[in-house]
């Protein structure tokens, strides 16, 4: 095997960060590493959903460790993504700021239907094929996915805010296990999981599999115990409630199989899948060896058509239901990816790589400038950003949405709102060209670019040229150009309009 072969995942759970590595052979991935800590960096919220100093130091450190084993992996050979935790975390930035440098790869923070897509697609390329229809249960620190699909193609995805450190937090104080603090946590994860009855009563599937940490552990424990391997029914974990009751504290508890790191986060584990056996009606439960990093690794390989092809599937389905003038769209965002083509072909801070990276996202954000429209045509970009900011959009990573979101807010009105943003190199080019593209698309007819060039000068400065008789005949354009360069004119980033 060459070095061309590896492959990496990384999946930030608000439990355990998890890393596998591997070789392909023949198209198929074959593990040669598997690295799991736990960093429970669930329980490091606070009251405010901040990561606490301590819960960011142990991720950090954490990630230092799997950087330093993918050394000399490219970009394209490793995905990390992070789930439910930092969501949540309000100061999420500044976390992946340094955890980004230490890994030495970027971590995407994907939505909960993200994450419930891609564990399904780890989940389906482990079990043999079928036709049956499944449902696939993945119980994480912080949240719950649940989701149906027949084959590889998942077909509902939900993710619910019920998870195995949440609940052990909140109902199992100091780690005491009572039959009434089992009962008062069943209750809640009901109460969470209610709305899930319908989209996936039982007549909508034939088999229920679980994935990942609390599916895993409980299945351990009971094989362990000599209960049959692979197999959860109510009556084992009737016989584990009474276990750990009897127990009466996480620290207490000794069953063969049960892992220390699992001690903590039983008791909530526990209640969550008693949970949903009782309100989907489940009558056996198939533990799986598949996952979310495992999904992540089938996309890496290409195994499956969801990635580039699932976002622009994606941008369709958010075009079409908001019910946009996808013709213009598409006539903006041409414009505005040959106006981005100047810029990139003359600096030195837009590279080639990201330059191909960067105009798909040029014309994802004009596809979807005028989504907020379907609202209110006054402020429809900010009514799209909005809209953008929370889609839930498949294939999309959160930091990819957010950035589409800023670009829709900005392709109109003032700068200053970005002001921040705008000192990002790669944004700042792609906002110069979508707002210079929707002016030329005014009239909504494909212009005439034959006399306007966007030239990058020494420094920061920019020169929109126009030749004198292009602004003579389109002087509808040429003032709002004009405009536009003003607008410019007031950031540190100006650009001068130049006619003749």
């Amino acid at each position: 095997m060459t070095s061309e072969d590896r492959l990496a995942a990384i999946d930030l759970g608000s439990n355990s960060f998890r890393l596998e590595i591997g070789v392909l052979d023949h198209g198929e991935f074959q593990r040669t590493e598997y690295i799991k800590e736990t960093v429970r960096q669930g329980a490091g919220l606070d009251a405010d959903r901040n990561l606490t100093a301590a819960a960011m130091q142990n991720g950090w450190d954490c990630l230092a460790r799997f950087g330093e084993r993918l050394a000399g992996f490219a970009p394209e050979q490793v995905r990390a993504v992070a789930t439910q935790t930092l969501r949540e975390a309000r100061n999420r930035d500044a976390f992946l700021e340094r955890a980004n440098a230490v890994l030495g790869f970027p971590i995407d923070v994907i939505s909960g239907r993200e994450e419930a897509r891609l564990i399904y697609q780890g989940v389906a390329h482990t079990l043999a094929p079928s036709d049956e229809r499944r449902m696939v249960i993945d119980i994480g620190g912080r949240s719950t996915e649940l989701i149906l699909g027949q084959g590889f193609k998942p077909r509902v995805m939900e993710s619910f805010r019920v998870g195995s450190i949440a609940w052990s937090t909140r109902y199992f104080a100091d780690g005491q296990f009572s039959r009434r603090a089992f009962e008062i946590a069943e209750i809640a994860a009901k109460a969470v999981l209610d709305e899930a009855l319908d989209a996936y009563h039982p007549s909508h599937w034939d088999v229920a599999y679980g994935s990942a940490g609390t599916v895993g552990a409980i299945s351990d424990v009971l094989a362990a115990a000599g209960w049959p391997q692979g197999l959860i029914t109510q009556e084992n974990l009737d016989w584990l409630l009474e276990k750990l009751i009897s127990a009466q504290s996480a620290d207490r508890v000794k069953l063969p199989g049960m892992r220390e790191d699992r001690k903590a986060v039983i008791g909530g584990g526990l209640s969550i899948t008693r949970a949903l056996f009782s309100l989907l009606g489940i009558k056996a439960l198939h533990p799986t060896d598949g996952g979310l990093r495992h999904g992540l690794l089938c996309e890496l390989r290409g195994n499956t058509d969801t990635s580039s092809d699932l976002r622009l599937k994606t941008v369709l389905r958010l075009a079409t239901k908001f019910g946009v003038d996808r013709n213009h769209g598409a006539r903006v965002g041409q414009v505005a990816a040959s106006l981005f083509g100047q810029l990139a072909s003359a600096s030195k801070t837009l590279p080639n790589d990201e330059s191909g990276r960067s105009v798909r996202k040029i014309k994802w954000a004009a596809e979807l400038h005028e989504i907020g429209s379907h609202i209110s045509h006054s402020d429809y970009h900010k009514h799209g950003a909005y809209i953008l900011d929370n889609a839930d959009a498949m294939g999309f990573s959160l930091p990819e949405l957010h950035r589409l979101s800023l670009l829709v807010l900005g392709h109109r009105g003032k700068l200053r709102k970005l002001e921040a943003e705008l000192a990002n190199d790669d944004l700042r080019a792609q906002l110069l060209a979508l707002r210079l593209a929707v002016i030329l698309c005014h009239a909504r007819r494909d212009p005439d670019l034959s006399g306007v060039a966007l030239v990058a000068l020494a420094g920061a400065k920019l020169q929109l040229q126009c030749a004198a008789l292009w602004a003579q005949e389109f002087p509808q354009s040429a003032y709002l150009l004009r405009e536009e360069a003003l607008a410019w004119q007031k950031t540190p980033w100006p650009l001068d309009f130049i006619e003749g």
